[in-house]
């Protein structure tokens, strides 16, 4: 008598054993309407929220001023010119800032990411240097560049850097083994490795990088602008505070946030278009 062989067909499985959810799908998509919906809600609802408070009185205006009062107050700053100067300058500090921490990052990332020794010889020095609160510099910097755009700017790189070294190199090191080995034993060279394998493989985890990053850099301009500017959304907080017009403090923080939103939204464009193959 022949023992009976195992049946698996009657097993339920992880998915069977599930109740069928739409909102709450495990690691995957859901549909585009309901992704557009909850986007929606995330801002309407906060938004909703404070136009209540405000319209009942709850907190004095001088503390939480009204949606529409922080209206006038960025009709108000437009008018008189304020704004897109002093967006324009805060834009141009986090572009340069930024731009060259990553001029600097990505090879020296990939480097450290690649090579053992290069990780040895630079990981300790980067390690130490980024626990350092980049705003301490401040004084420094004002000693050694002076008042114009060039501590501001400074400040932006010293404060992402780090980071992006260390994420890049991070990313670099979860590169597949097998890719390399398959490279090597099609008779490709190192070189080929780097740069064919390696530095697209990463490309995606790079941007990522910089979305994450770029936020470090607004924080730091508007740090920057606090001390020592004769413009910048940080420098027109400052003044407001001053007459404590928080009407104006509230429209400088939503430029802020819009501008960061557009940012974020511009990078994952940015890897939509270029690196197509991750985002299967």
């Amino acid at each position: 008598m022949t023992p009976a062989s195992p049946s698996f067909s009657t097993a339920p499985t992880a998915s069977q054993g599930m109740k069928p959810s739409v909102f709450w799908r495990l690691a995957d998509d859901i549909p585009k309407p309901m992704s557009t919906a909850l986007m929606v809600l995330s801002i309407a609802v906060p938004f909703a929220l404070w136009w209540i408070v405000a319209s009942l009185d709850l907190v004095n205006d001088k503390f939480l001023p009204s949606p529409f009062q922080v209206a006038q107050a960025l009709g108000r700053l437009w008018t008189d010119g304020f704004l897109l100067g002093d967006t324009a300058a805060s834009i141009m500090r986090v572009t340069v800032g930024f731009l060259l921490a990553a001029l600097v990052s990505i090879p020296i990332g990939i480097a450290m990411g690649a090579f053992a020794s290069v990780r040895s010889l630079l990981e300790p020095i980067v390690g130490v240097v980024r626990y350092m609160p980049a705003p301490a510099f401040i004084p420094l910097l004002l000693i050694y560049l002076g008042l114009g755009e060039a501590p501001k700017i400074a400040l932006i790189f010293m404060g992402t850097v780090f980071f992006n070294i260390l994420m890049i190199m991070d990313a670099v090191k979860f590169v597949p083994k097998a890719l390399l080995e398959t490279t090597y034993t099609l008779g490709g060279q190192r070189r080929q490795a780097l740069f064919q394998v390696i530095t697209p493989y990463v490309v995606p985890n790079i941007i990522d990088t910089f979305r994450i990053n770029i936020a470090t850099s607004w924080n730091l301009v508007v740090v920057a602008e606090l001390v020592a500017a004769e413009n910048g959304l940080g420098k027109r907080i400052v003044l407001a505070q001053k007459f404590f017009n928080t009407d104006e403090i509230f429209a400088c923080l939503i430029i802020l946030g819009v501008i960061g939103f557009a940012l974020d939204l511009s990078l994952r464009g940015l890897m939509k278009a270029t690196c197509k193959w991750a985002m299967d």
